[in-house]
């Protein structure tokens, strides 16, 4: 069994370690808290990502026509019939969210960090939108709580960052990342695999360089291609390889081998909306992939970190 696993998992799951920290199931609830991004508005950049939806990064967050205690409450009904005596994270996962004057910040993640059971914030945002006055209140914040600061890195390759049209580079990531863990702030990294004209070398490259960083943990996902996106136009125009589900199954579990065994892994697959979903198809089917990813670790052998120390550079 995997150092950090009670299950058949041969990785560090977000589960394990939230049992293992709180003693209790605990749930993250995403949130809607009407950011926008600065990609978006002209500060960086127009249009976002070029794989952004029109909702950016909160396809599955919560409606933001309702106020945040609304949506909160709306998820957490529906899971405490299962869980009853389960605990929350607050995840704040639509769009940049620390984009907005600091007043602005605490009253949005205050409102529900006061909620009954709520043991902790998640905040996902861009390492270039987070200014010191900002830092100076994440600081303040992680005393009273258990924060959590997801950054979207996406890769390591600056020249695919121009091509996805990211608005930064390597550079702001680290300089982020290091003024976060001054702070003793968790940070968590988000990748993307299967990015136009990546290969798989450099998708593991990605991930053996998080290693060698200070980061609590990782979010590993597959490439959607969105209906009205301008990924979907250049998709249309160059037809560029689209990961097949045995591609992804072997690059993610090659990934997980060169990433440190201390490193949570907090998703080895996405969740896109059928609806508007272009390619790959296979990506519907989660439950299918994670098994598979679950499969090919046991045949061959393998655990997280087990090429951690000797995958070249």
């Amino acid at each position: 069994m995997f150092k950090y696993s009670n299950s058949n998992k041969r990785y560090y799951t977000l589960d394990y370690f939230y049992k293992q920290k709180f003693n209790s199931k605990v749930f993250k609830v995403s949130l809607n808290a009407g950011f926008s991004c600065p990609n978006k508005d002209g500060t960086k950049g127009f249009g976002g990502c070029i794989y952004c939806s029109k909702l950016g990064s909160g396809d599955y967050a919560g409606n933001k026509e309702k106020n945040l205690v609304e949506q909160f409450n709306e998820v957490k009904q529906i899971m405490l019939k299962k869980w009853p005596d389960s605990k929350y994270i607050a995840y704040f996962q639509a769009n940049t969210n620390t984009y907005a004057p600091v007043d602005v910040l605490k009253e949005k993640y205050e409102s529900v960090l006061n909620l009954e059971n709520v043991v902790g914030l998640n905040i996902a945002t861009r390492p270039d939108s987070i200014t010191d006055e900002c830092l100076e209140y994440l600081e303040e914040l992680n005393k009273k709580t258990y924060l959590t600061i997801e950054l979207g890195l996406q890769t390591i390759h600056d020249t695919t960052s121009k091509l996805i049209n990211r608005g930064h580079d390597l550079k702001c990531f680290e300089e982020m990342l290091e003024k976060l863990r001054k702070r003793n702030i968790n940070v968590v990294v988000h990748i993307i695999n299967g990015l136009p004209y990546e290969t798989k070398d450099m998708m593991i490259k990605t991930a053996k360089y998080l290693s060698s960083k200070d980061i609590q943990g990782i979010k590993i996902h597959m490439l959607h291609i969105l209906k009205n996106t301008v990924l979907a136009n250049l998709y249309e125009k160059e037809k560029f390889h689209v990961l097949s589900k045995e591609e992804y199954v072997d690059i993610v579990c090659s990934q997980l081998e060169v990433l440190r065994e201390d490193i949570v892994i907090n998703r080895v697959t996405g969740d896109p909306n059928p609806d508007d979903l272009i390619e790959p198809f296979w990506l519907i089917k989660k439950f299918g992939v994670l098994n598979e990813i679950d499969k090919e670790m046991v045949r061959r052998d393998s655990y997280q970190g087990i090429k951690y120390k000797n995958y070249p550079q």
